[in-house]
């Protein structure tokens, strides 16, 4: 498969595109190249590309009450589906939950 850096630089409107604009192309893309033709994820695919793919955010969250609660909605019928809609606030929460949060939150940069 073609890297998501590459398939990104193909994008002609983010050439010039912000971090921000490039890192939801980016999920997009990963989320994506992830799908079916339908464009959707099981539940079993969509824990799998987390636990590939966010695992920085999803790590040591796993005695966490509300992501026990998440996960396990993954966990339940797997072969349900998931649209990009559904994951991409799977992604947010996850990420508000996440210790890392704090970490990034607490990130200074210079001027």
């Amino acid at each position: 498969s073609t890297p998501i850096a590459k398939q990104l630089a193909s994008i002609k409107a983010l050439e010039k595109g912000s971090d921000l604009e490039k890192a939801f192309a980016t999920a997009a893309l990963v989320y994506s190249n992830s799908s079916d033709p339908e464009g959707k994820l099981s539940k079993a695919e969509a824990k799998s590309l987390l636990q590939t793919q966010f695992l920085s955010f999803i790590q040591g969250q796993e005695n966490k009450p509300k992501y026990r609660e998440v996960i396990s909605a993954l966990d339940e019928e797997p072969e349900n589906k998931i649209d990009f809609e559904d994951f991409m606030i799977l992604l947010v929460s996850l990420t508000v939950m996440s210790d890392l949060l704090q970490e990034i939150k607490n990130v200074k940069t210079t001027k």
